[in-house]
């Protein structure tokens, strides 16, 4: 996990890289990452524009989820999606 704050106008941009553990990874080792995100997202100022990008082992499956998610995914949504298209 990685971050990086950019200064502009009219706002800041904190871009966030992540890769997450997958499902087969340990419960701990899942806590610590999302503990990990935690703590970045604690300290982006409050104004900043936030974006997180990278791979979140997730599978979003082909069903639809109006406004997020379109119909043309493949496969079926795995537990390591649960939120994460919301």
């Amino acid at each position: 996990m990685i971050s990086i704050r950019l200064q502009g106008k009219p706002t800041n941009l904190t871009i966030i890289q992540i890769y997450a553990p997958t499902t087969e990874a340990e419960e701990s080792t899942i806590d610590d990452f999302y503990m990990d995100l935690q703590q970045i997202l604690d300290d982006v100022p409050k104004k900043d524009a936030i974006l997180i990008i990278g791979d979140w082992n997730a599978k979003v499956g082909e069903t639809a989820v109006p406004g997020i998610v379109g119909k043309f995914g493949l496969g079926k949504r795995n537990e390591a999606d649960d939120g994460k298209a919301q």
